[in-house]
């Protein structure tokens, strides 16, 4: 480009894409987790909160299952807010709704160059200060990123072999943790290359359980980014209690 005139186009603006397609059976209750009532609130609440208090983000795309789309709590979660949009864009797999809402993203005008920011509505400790320090060192560095906190515990190996017949599970060998991070999100990556990273993860029928390993699949190798340990999933009930009382603890 030459000396001093600058490029016309525009900067690649982020959204956020929340799969809500889940049922959240290990938690049991008659809604999914998710729209369940956790310490005043339905769950997703937290996480559309972070996202709508963070400057940085244009848009957040919600995806629904399509039994789900018409339920008066997506109306009241909304809160009339023209950014967030509910879509009928879930699918049998969590890869599926994510592919879907990319689909329905590109499909309403969104920058295939755009980046998108993934978030599980089970992981409702997500703040508006986490989200930033996502979109600031991914847009610095022009690369794909997470969160993700380093393994603190030791872990151990099962031997497949020792519950058998109800005998009690035994420890094989103890793996080294030193390098290994749990994955955590939001993910961060760019429309057009996650929506095709999933597509063709998709279509291999891989292993994909994140956004990042698709995104690994395709050749990549995202960003580790550290989160918070408040960031965590509420997959048992256990889990929903502590976040309950995190939650509560926040408010006062």
């Amino acid at each position: 480009m030459p000396s001093g005139i600058q490029s016309s186009l525009p900067l690649p603006q982020c959204h956020a894409l929340l799969p809500t397609a889940g049922t959240g059976s290990r938690l049991g209750g008659v809604l999914p987790k998710q729209f369940q009532e956790l310490a005043g609130q339905p769950m997703l609440a937290y996480a559309l909160k972070a996202f709508h208090d963070t400057p940085e983000i244009a848009s957040i795309w919600v995806g629904v299952s399509p039994s789900f789309i018409h339920n008066p709590i997506l109306k009241s979660l909304s809160g009339n807010s023209s950014s967030v949009r509910f879509l009928p864009s879930g699918g049998a797999t969590r890869q599926e709704t994510v592919r879907n809402t990319l689909s329905a993203m590109l499909k309403a005008g969104i920058p295939e160059n755009d980046w998108v920011l993934v978030h599980d509505a089970a992981r409702p400790g997500i703040s508006p200060a986490l989200i930033q320090k996502l979109i600031a060192l991914v847009s610095q560095l022009g690369e794909g990123g997470l969160l993700a906190m380093p393994l603190a515990d030791t872990l151990k190996m099962a031997d497949a072999n020792s519950a058998i017949a109800g005998n009690p599970t035994r420890a094989m060998k103890t793996i080294p943790r030193e390098h290994l991070w749990q994955a955590q999100t939001p993910q961060m990556f760019g429309l057009r290359r996650l929506h095709d990273a999933i597509e063709e993860g998709i279509r291999l029928e891989a292993d994909i359980t994140d956004e990042a390993s698709a995104m690994e699949l395709a050749g990549a190798s995202p960003l580790l980014i550290e989160g918070a340990t408040r960031n965590f999933k509420v997959t048992h009930p256990a889990d929903w209690e502590l976040m309950h009382a995190i939650l509560q603890a926040s408010d006062k």
